[in-house]
C-alpha cells in the first residue's frame, strides 16, 4: 500500500492542501516566510502556491500585503455538502427552538472580507417580529454582530478588518476611539447588549461563537424588541441568558470552547 501511495501522490496538490491546513490554525494570518518555514518549503515554490490560492479566492491577502488568511470559500463550499452545512442544519433547529421560548428572532452572523453577512437566521414566533434574511450584510461598527465578531480579534486583526470594511446601507462612519471602548467592554463581559443603531424600540443582544483553535468564528445575534400590551414572554434578561446558552452550544457543536469564558 505504501508503494501505490507514493506512486500516486500529488507534490503540488499536497503542498496547497499543506498551506491551506496550516493557515486555518492561524486565524490572525501568515507572512509568505512565516509559512515556508512552517512548512520547511523555498520562499519561491510557497509564493507560487499561494498565488494561486489567492487568485483562486481560497487565500485573502492582507490590505497590507504582507499576511495570508483563510478566505470564506471553504465555508461557501461547504454550504453546499458536510461538514459546514450540516453545522448550520443542525444550528437552525436550535435556534428555532430559542426563538419559540424567546418570542424574539435570532441570527448568526459571519466576517467575509471585511463584509458582516448573516448566513442563519430564525424568526420568533406569532403575527409579528423582526428577523434579518440570511446574505444580508450588516454594519461593522454598529450592530451588535459586528462588534462582537471585532471584540475576540487581535489588534492586528482588527486593524486588518476595518482596513477591508466596507460600509453597509446606512452605516456610519467609524469612529476608532469610541469603536475601541466598545470593543473592550464586549471583551471585559463576554457579548454585547446595545440599542439598536438602526431602529428605536430594539436592543441587539450579541454572543460570540468560537472555533476549534480558540478563534471567534460567528456571532449570534437577537435583535430584542418589547412588548407592551398583555402578552407575556420572557424579559429580556431571560432571553439573554437563553442566547448566550446557545452560543455556548452552538460553540460546542463547532468542536470549538470559549477561551473568553472564566473556567473554561
Amino acid at each position: 500500500m505504501e508503494e501505490i501511495s507514493d506512486k500516486y501522490r500529488a507534490p503540488a496538490l499536497e503542498k496547497g492542501l499543506d498551506i491551506i491546513e496550516l493557515l486555518a490554525s492561524h486565524g490572525e494570518g501568515l507572512t509568505q516566510g512565516e509559512v515556508a518555514k512552517a512548512l520547511d518549503r523555498s520562499q519561491s515554490e510557497i509564493y507560487r502556491m499561494i498565488s494561486t490560492l489567492v487568485r483562486r479566492g481560497y487565500i485573502d491577502r492582507s490590505i497590507s500585503g504582507d499576511r495570508y488568511a483563510l478566505s470564506l470559500k471553504m465555508f461557501s463550499l461547504s454550504q453546499r455538502h458536510p461538514p459546514i452545512g450540516r453545522v448550520i442544519e443542525a444550528a437552525l433547529p436550535r435556534m428555532r427552538a430559542v426563538t419559540r421560548k424567546a418570542w424574539q428572532s435570532c441570527h448568526m452572523g459571519m466576517e467575509s472580507n471585511g463584509d458582516i453577512v448573516v448566513v442563519a437566521a430564525a424568526e420568533s414566533p406569532g403575527n409579528w417580529g423582526l428577523a434579518l434574511r440570511t446574505g444580508t450584510v450588516v454594519g461593522l461598527w454598529n450592530t451588535g454582530t459586528g462588534r462582537v465578531l471585532a471584540a475576540f480579534r487581535s489588534s492586528d486583526e482588527v486593524d486588518d478588518l476595518i482596513s477591508q470594511h466596507r460600509l453597509a446601507v446606512g452605516e456610519p462612519k467609524l469612529d476608532r476611539a469610541e469603536f475601541d471602548e466598545h470593543l473592550a467592554r464586549i471583551r471585559s463581559v463576554g457579548h454585547e447588549l446595545m440599542p439598536s443603531a438602526t431602529l428605536t424600540g430594539v436592543t441587539n443582544i450579541a454572543f460570540p461563537i468560537f472555533g476549534p483553535s480558540g478563534n471567534v468564528t460567528a456571532a449570534l445575534s437577537c435583535p430584542h424588541t418589547e412588548r407592551v400590551d398583555e402578552f407575556e414572554v420572557p424579559s429580556m434578561e431571560e432571553v439573554t441568558d437563553m442566547i448566550d446558552n446557545l452560543a455556548d452550544d452552538l460553540t460546542s457543536l463547532y468542536g470549538g470552547s470559549n477561551p473568553f469564558r472564566k473556567g473554561s
